[in-house]
Parts: C-alpha cells; sequence; structure tokens
C-alpha cells in the first residue's frame, strides 16, 4: 500500500494543479470548456486523498470547530472558536470555499468524464460513491446546498448555482450508491490509484452500502420509515463486516500544508501547533464511569524537554498515581482550574516539577502522528447502527441490539491497532469491559450512541453529525463571556462571499431555516 501511495502522489499534484486554476484549465485542452485526457482514476485519488489531508479544510473544520463541538478535545487558543462558539467566518467557510473550488469540481467532472464508458465501469462507480461521501460532509454541515447545478462552472458556464433541499440531495445519496453498488462488477476494469482500498471491488461494495446505512440513519427523527427501509436494504446489499472492510487512508509521515496532502492533516494541526489540545473532562469522564481501558491507552500526561510532541516524556502514572485524571471542562481553558505544580521522580531523568498543562491530559501521541491513518467508515460504526437500527424498528438485522453493540465495542477498541504505536487492549480487558457496561433496557439508544461517540474521535465531522441526528451523548454547553451562542451549533453559515454573489439562491436556503442563517439554526433531518 504504502508503495502504491508513493506513486500515486504526483499524479495526484499534478491533477490538483490542472483542475485548480479556473485561468489556466482551458488553455490546455482542445475543448475550452473540458480537458481531454484527464484521469478520472487520477481526480478520484487526488479526492480521495484530500479528504483527509486537506490542511485547510481539516484545521478548521476538524480540529477547531467540530472536535470541539463534540466535546473530545478543549483547553487551547486554537479550538476556542469551536469550544466556546465564538462565530469566525474564515473558519466556518472553509469547507464550502475548498470543496466547491477543487474537490466538488474534480468529482463531479470524474463522474461525467466516465459515465457510459465500458473501459471504466469500476472507476464510475467509485466516483459516484466518493461524490456521495464530499456531498454529504457539505450538506450535513450546511443544510440546502448547490447539488444538481455544482461544479458545472466550466462546462456550462453556472456560476451561481441554485440549492437543492437536503431532502432531494439525501434521496439521491440513495440513488446513487445503490446503482454505484450494483454496478461495481470485478470482471471490469481495474481501479488504479485507488488509495481507499488498493483496487478492491468487493470492498467498495460494501463501503457503499454502509454508507447507505450511515445515511438511512440521520433520517430516523425526519422520516423513520424510509429510514427503516434503506437501512434495510443496505443490510441485505452487504455491509462492512470486519477489521479487513475498514475504509481508511493511509497516510506518509509528512508535516503536509497547503496543496501537499500526504500528511493526515487532523494530526498535522494537532502535533505542529504550539500546545496540543487537551481531553475534555466530558470524555475522561465517560472512560472512568465505566472502567474503560481506553482511558489508559489514548489519554496520557507528558513533561516538555522540547518543542517536538514526540520527544516529551510520558509521565501518565506519576501524575494519576497523585491526583488521577485531570481534563478541561468545557467551558474552561487549560489555565482554569489551576493545578499547581507537582514534583514527580522521572526515570533517568530526576526530580521534574510538572505545570499546570503538563498534567492534563492530552490524547497520546500515536494518535496524532502526521501518518496516523483517517478512518473513513469503520467495523465499529457498522455494528452500532445496526444496534440502534434493531431498537428503534424492532428488526433482528444479523443479530439483536445487544450483541451489534458488543460487537461494536469489540471492534471500536480493536481498530486501535491501526495507530502505530498504539497499545495493546487485551482480549480478556475487552471482555470485561463489555460484560460490565451491557444495554440497559431503555437506554439502548443512548448507550449505544454513547459509544459510536467514542468510536467516532478524529473524525469530529462524523462525530458532530451523529450527536446532532441523536442528541447522545448529553452534552452540556461550553458557553462563557465571549460565546455568540449559549447552546452547541447545529450548523455552519453559509460564506459571506456565497451571501453576496449567490444572493437571491441564498435567500431561498435560508428561507428553509426559517429567515436566519444562524447556526444554531438545524439542517432538515435534523428535527427537533
Amino acid at each position: 500500500m504504502k508503495k502504491y501511495f508513493n506513486q500515486m502522489i504526483p499524479a495526484v499534484l499534478i491533477s490538483m494543479l490542472i483542475l485548480s486554476s479556473c485561468k489556466k484549465f482551458g488553455d490546455v485542452n482542445t475543448d475550452p470548456n473540458r480537458s481531454s485526457g484527464l484521469d478520472p482514476a487520477i481526480q478520484l485519488a487526488n479526492v480521495q486523498l484530500r479528504y483527509s489531508g486537506n490542511f485547510e479544510v481539516n484545521e478548521k473544520i476538524s480540529t477547531i470547530l467540530t472536535m470541539p463541538f463534540i466535546q473530545h478535545t478543549a483547553g487551547i487558543y486554537l479550538v476556542k472558536s469551536g469550544q466556546f462558539y465564538i462565530k469566525n467566518r474564515v473558519y466556518t467557510s472553509a469547507l464550502w470555499n475548498v470543496n466547491y473550488g477543487n474537490d466538488i469540481l474534480n468529482i463531479v467532472d470524474a463522474v461525467e468524464r466516465s459515465q457510459g464508458d465500458p473501459t471504466k465501469t469500476n472507476v464510475n462507480a467509485a466516483c459516484r460513491i466518493m461524490k456521495v461521501l464530499l456531498f454529504a460532509r457539505m450538506t450535513d454541515m450546511y443544510g440546502d446546498i448547490p447539488y444538481r447545478q455544482a461544479g458545472r462552472g466550466y462546462k456550462e458556464g453556472v456560476i451561481r448555482p441554485e440549492f437543492d433541499t437536503q431532502e432531494f440531495i439525501y434521496n439521491d445519496f440513495f440513488k446513487e450508491l445503490t446503482e454505484a453498488s450494483a454496478q461495481l462488477d470485478p470482471s471490469k476494469d481495474q481501479l488504479k490509484g485507488d488509495l481507499f482500498y488498493n483496487g478492491n471491488i468487493a470492498s467498495w461494495k460494501k463501503f457503499a452500502n454502509s454508507l447507505r446505512l450511515r445515511y438511512a440513519m440521520r433520517l430516523v427523527k425526519r422520516n423513520p420509515e424510509k429510514a427503516k427501509a434503506e437501512a434495510q436494504a443496505a443490510f441485505a446489499a452487504g455491509l462492512i463486516s470486519s477489521h479487513e472492510d475498514i475504509c481508511k487512508l493511509m497516510h506518509e509521515n509528512v508535516q503536509s500544508k497547503d496543496d501537499d496532502a500526504r500528511g493526515n492533516s487532523v494530526s498535522v494541526t494537532i502535533n505542529s501547533a504550539e500546545l496540543p489540545p487537551k481531553v475534555t473532562t466530558t470524555l475522561i469522564d465517560q472512560f472512568i464511569k465505566t472502567n474503560d481501558p481506553r482511558l489508559r491507552n489514548m489519554v496520557r500526561c507528558y513533561t516538555q524537554v522540547n518543542s517536538k510532541p514526540f520527544d516529551r516524556i510520558d509521565v501518565t502514572d506519576l501524575v494519576v498515581s497523585q491526583i488521577g485524571y485531570v481534563g478541561v471542562k468545557p467551558a474552561s481553558f487549560s489555565y482554569d482550574d489551576w493545578l499547581n505544580t507537582l514534583p514527580v521522580q522521572i526515570p533517568g531523568v530526576g526530580e521534574r516539577r510538572l505545570t499546570n498543562a503538563e498534567q492534563k491530559a492530552e490524547f497520546a501521541n500515536y494518535l496524532f502522528k502526521s501518518d496516523a491513518p483517517f478512518l473513513h467508515f469503520t467495523h465499529a460504526e457498522v455494528e452500532f447502527l445496526l444496534a440502534e437500527a434493531n431498537i428503534r424498528f424492532g428488526l433482528n438485522m444479523g443479530g439483536d441490539a445487544a450483541s451489534h453493540y458488543e460487537k461494536g465495542i469489540a471492534a471500536a477498541m480493536k481498530q486501535l491497532t491501526l495507530f502505530q504505536g498504539s497499545p495493546e487492549i487485551s482480549n480478556t480487558a475487552v471482555t470485561n469491559f463489555i460484560n460490565s457496561n451491557k444495554l440497559i433496557p431503555g437506554k439502548e439508544i443512548e448507550m449505544i450512541n454513547t459509544q459510536l461517540w467514542l468510536a467516532l474521535i478524529f473524525n469530529g465531522q462524523e462525530a458532530y453529525a451523529n450527536w446532532r441526528r441523536t442528541d447522545f451523548p448529553k452534552l452540556i454547553p461550553g458557553v462563557m463571556s465571549e460565546s455568540n451562542s449559549k447552546e452547541i451549533p447545529r450548523r455552519l453559515e453559509y460564506p459571506l462571499e456565497e451571501t453576496e454573489q449567490n444572493a437571491a439562491n441564498v435567500a431561498k436556503a435560508v428561507q428553509a431555516l426559517g429567515g436566519l442563517d444562524d447556526w444554531t439554526k438545524r439542517v432538515w433531518w435534523d428535527k427537533q
């Protein structure tokens, strides 16, 4: 995989350059509105890489906004906009501006370029699936968005695209995923350069069907009958069912920024910060309450010996033995709730006096290395979604809710082994945790989605979407004097540039929100 990935990078960067400049695009093509020689497989790889590798998007949407929204991280100045709900249109506009200007442009073109070509059947299907993944992130964040007319600027001159309703977009997702899954055929063209599954068609089918399940469950509050039907159809078509089926992208150990997307940009944002974000008391309390072995595995304390995050000394045991695990409260910076210096004896180093910041816990180093994998869809998520679907709809899809819940827990703990340097969580520890945390009648939905919240650590955007659709776990807003909202935001506001240059279409979308474009308004599926 690593070798294959390295060979793809030059082609990916070339495709990025070709499609990133409006002025140069027409000059190099026979058709001034369409490149004649661009390979849709290269466009697909480009978009796959940038989804988790683009620094601009993932710094702002993941690290600064959604991970603090969902109370996985807190405490440092970098994340205050998301932690305390302080509006910053530069941050909230990043996904829109970058995606529509590059990734959506690429994937829309790739789908159309490969459509109807018998030599590109599987490439087209994979591009259609990737297109859904891209647009789902967009509509889940903003609500109604340009969909049918998106990416039409070069080819059709559509510079003020109409907005489609989220309901329409989701219905089209189900159509696209159903057709793409059926279209995938191992006897047809190879998926060369595929960065998710290295061309494995069977795995792509499972990924498409699992996305269908994810988006079906988005509708449980808005259209439960549709949610049930789509979930059943997704299950019947075949889902991610093992650790080997996980959809992930294995990044390189590169401190990538700007247009270099080889490193995991969520990790790069964290490991290049002056101080890494702290873990919230919300998360630590959940781990402690349930005696979760992931606490010791994922949450650590470090003392600084220099400015390099991976050269720090792990002092977790020395801290915990004296004061326990201390996180940052949702409404606090790390310097609030001040801890006086703590004397410790570090083997091979001698006495150190740990500062307030050093005593407050962070995520373990191995979780945010630049080559950490980005987990798009895991076996754990599938199992938790099936568990919830069985409870909500009175079904038994491949087992009862309790069995899926327990499989989900085991899979969530096992997926940590994908991160280089992860300490092992033993089978005994997993079994003991499951036996101590059985589903409680009447609290099944809360327990299932609290575990999914834990499984989605470092995938802040998906954790944020799942929290909004279920309202679990119950989170207390981190409000302070600077906050622009007294509640956790439910969406992102449209960019100012869009409201100015596409005013009429934005106005229609805002009317659907009740006449106010505010981040406390809810997207269509997030029914109150």
